[in-house]
């Protein structure tokens, strides 16, 4: 069978992002910086979507031909299959009527998280909506082609080590770049694990599955050894929403990148309570160069408000530093834009921003994603159901003491504000360029671990153990650029915990 991987990138979008729901990009409001900072953000071509990979090398297992497609659609397929994103909604269920009249016999199936959470989106399509994990089709393939049309449920992967490596080659791997991250291209995507186990109440990554899934660390060696080989890939992003749950696989994990023939680049995203200092040493001594991880507000109420477990502001602070000291960039996701939302709690969100002062940071209007208990909690404080809008740049709720325009034009100026100072640049600048470490800008590089810390990952966890680190949590949310290098904006979603899921499962994190 030949089969059509069709996709889009057109208002700006990234899939692989929120969950799946998908993001876009800044906008560009605030003038001539307004413009600078977009431009910033349009410099990386971002990786496609990651269950696109697995597709592609799961439909060649099973002996057919793959081809993904931008825009166009081929008519000679005999399945088509989309993975829509919430602001590509328009485009995704226009092609796949252009699909029917064109090709009346083909297949359509329709993958991913919008499908999973909006499946009445597609309702008068008559097409297939594979509600589940679409790697699921590795073994359920036939009964997706039997069902003439409607909805099958396939459920999740539970062995994560089961699945054929991801295949990039369709998609022009060799342009993949992210430079928020990284300094060497091209840039691949990776995953150590699956799902989130905590229950912040407005996190898409939690509407399949409230639970966590582990690869084996020589299962994603192996796949990174194949990334280089094959790709040519020089940086990896791991696209965990929280990577070091397991602290005894990451520290395996680390051993093994540490023994690979060249040493490569590669970022993460997690909480701040799980990555403690000595994981962080261990992890940057064998090429950690970024961490993503969530903030939000400063405000205590609000997140309790909406199941997020505050964080101690010392402790954030105290984070950035020690990854800034180590060379390690921080994408800080921050929130503005809650129904009850006044200036001065925007502003209060912009000042403690100022004060943690990550290397990026990202200010994303607060956006109710559907099949979220959030979606549910505000539905009647939401302005605009038209989810071409839900791309976190955009207002689509209603608030009691701002318009939406307002908090449009506050959004403008956190952005202007944060970048455009003397001592963003300043603090940040040796991160971008290492090697003006050696002219004495920036803070010194680390002292590397003795050697057999690496050896040993039970040696690294007992050391970690000693480290006293207070619980924190963060999600993970976007990302910005600006100088040399170092550009490339982004906007990601992790996780957070709830109030009632401060601790991590000890089975999980012993070690």
């Amino acid at each position: 069978m030949h089969i059509v991987l069709w996709d889009t990138r057109k208002h700006d979008v990234a899939k692989d992002f929120a969950g799946g729901f998908g993001i876009g990009q800044y906008h560009g409001e605030g003038g001539f910086r307004g413009r600078l900072i977009r431009y910033m953000y349009k410099r990386d071509r971002r990786p496609v979507a990651l269950n696109f990979a697995y597709l592609a090398a799961i439909f060649g297992k099973l002996g057919h031909t793959v081809q993904y497609c931008e825009d166009e659609l081929p008519q000679r397929a005999d399945v088509y299959v989309f993975n829509p994103s919430l602001i590509t909604l328009d485009l995704e269920r226009a092609a796949m009527q252009q699909a029917k009249v064109a090709n009346p016999r083909a297949k359509i199936f329709v993958i991913g998280l919008v499908a999973y959470a909006l499946p009445e989106a597609f309702a008068d399509l008559h097409v297939t909506i594979i509600r589940g994990e679409a790697e699921q089709l590795l073994w359920k393939f036939d009964d997706a082609l039997a069902l003439v049309e409607g909805t099958i449920d396939v459920g999740s992967v539970r062995e994560l080590d089961a699945l054929p490596f991801p295949e990039w080659a369709p998609f022009a791997p060799s342009k993949f770049r992210i430079g928020y991250d990284f300094s060497r291209f091209p840039t691949g995507m990776v995953q150590q694990s699956r799902g989130c186990t905590f229950t912040c109440n407005y996190c898409p990554y939690i509407v399949v599955e409230n639970s966590t899934r582990f690869r084996s660390p020589e299962s994603v060696i192996e796949e990174i050894k194949r990334g280089m080989t094959n790709y040519g890939f020089r940086s990896f992003k791991f696209r965990d929403p929280l990577f070091g749950l397991d602290r005894k696989r990451v520290l395996k994990l680390a051993e093994l990148i540490g023994s690979l023939p060249k040493k490569i680049q590669f970022s993460i995203e997690s909480r701040i309570d799980i990555l403690r200092p000595e994981t962080l040493r261990v992890l940057r001594e064998v090429g950690l160069t970024a961490i993503t991880v969530g903030i939000e507000t400063p405000d205590e109420g609000t997140l309790r408000q909406y199941k997020r477990a505050p964080i101690k502001d010392d402790r954030q602070r105290e984070f950035v530093a020690q990854c800034r000291e180590m060379g390690i960039r921080t994408v800080a996701g921050f929130m503005i834009g809650f129904p009850d939302d006044k200036v001065d709690a925007i502003k209060g969100v912009l000042r403690y921003a100022l004060q943690v002062n990550p290397t990026y940071a990202n200010f994303n209007i607060v956006t109710p994603y559907p099949g979220t208990e959030f979606f549910q909690q505000v539905k009647k404080d939401i302005a605009d159901f038209d989810f071409t809008k839900y791309n976190v740049y955009t207002p689509v709720m209603k608030y009691k003491h701002l318009s939406r325009e307002e908090v449009t034009r506050w959004h403008s100026k956190c952005f202007m504000r944060y970048y455009f100072r003397w001592s963003w640049i300043t603090s940040n600048i040796h991160l971008w360029y290492p090697s003006l470490q050696k002219l004495g800008i920036g803070r010194a590089k680390p002292k590397a671990l003795p050697s057999n810390t690496l050896a040993s990952p039970a040696a690294a966890s007992s050391a970690a153990t000693v480290e006293m680190s207070k619980p924190v949590v963060g999600k993970p949310t976007t990302a910005l650029p600006i100088l040399g290098q170092s550009p490339g904006l982004r906007l990601d979603h992790a996780h957070s915990p709830s109030a009632a899921s401060r601790t991590v499962d000890t089975k999980q994190t012993k070690g």
